[in-house]
């Protein structure tokens, strides 16, 4: 089933709910009314103790990145991406130098750097997925992704590598923070993932075993100072 698909779906059963409850169609004043309740209370309730971070939150996510065992890479421009995406795939034993990405780096001049990568949605037996992020957050280093039509979630769950490309001026101090800025820059999306790493189950004799149930690694460019 496509994205457009999954939205046609969604839309009828909602549909057929608004007809068993007698309403016509959406209620835009409504839901106007429940999100201005909605932020009122967020901003009327203070949101609970946290560190103080301050400084270079940049460093600090970084470092947070790498103790949850990805490797990281800082570069100046997006420009810069497809070979430094290449310098980390020599690194890797047997990787092959092609996978998929997401559309906002069609355009990224891959093949210019000896990489096959295609802006289209996995298949299941792509290697590597190459993504953005929503925003990232210094505290945890942790990406925060959003699924939509452009932003596919399979591309960072079904390769067993995850190479994303992170803005500097999209990281934000904390957890709360990156929610804030969710809401504050439009409707919440369908799904939110939070990644912290490449996957990992410790369930067998308590041994972390990395890629259990998605990508193997994670190698992250930072772009920007």
């Amino acid at each position: 089933m496509t994205i457009d698909d999954n939205r046609r779906s969604r839309e009828a059963l909602l549909a057929r709910v608004r007809t068993a409850l007698r309403r016509d169609g959406p209620d835009d004043a409504a839901r106007a009314a429940g999100r201005a309740a909605a932020q009122a209370y967020l901003a009327a309730h203070r949101s609970g103790p946290r560190p103080a971070l301050s400084g270079d939150i940049a460093g600090r996510f970084l470092r947070r990145a790498t103790d949850m065992s990805s490797s990281v890479e800082r570069i100046a421009t997006f420009d810069e991406a497809p070979s430094a995406v290449l310098r980390y795939l020599k690194t890797v034993d047997a990787l092959p130098a092609a996978g998929v990405c997401w559309p906002e780096f069609a355009a990224q001049g891959w093949a210019g750097a000896g990489l096959d990568v295609e802006s289209r949605p996995t298949v299941g037996h792509d290697a590597l997925g190459i993504t953005g992020c929503f925003c990232a957050i210094a505290e945890t280093g942790t990406l925060v992704l959003v699924s939509g039509a452009q932003t596919p979630t399979a591309t960072f769950l079904l390769p067993e590598t995850h190479v994303a490309i992170v803005r500097t001026d999209r990281i934000v101090p904390a957890m709360e923070d990156a929610f804030a800025l969710l809401r504050a820059e439009g409707a919440l999306p369908r799904g939110v993932s939070l990644v912290s790493g490449p996957s990992r189950t410790g369930d067998i004799e308590q041994t972390t075993v990395l890629g259990a149930h998605g990508p193997r690694r994670l190698h992250i460019l930072l772009v920007g100072q």
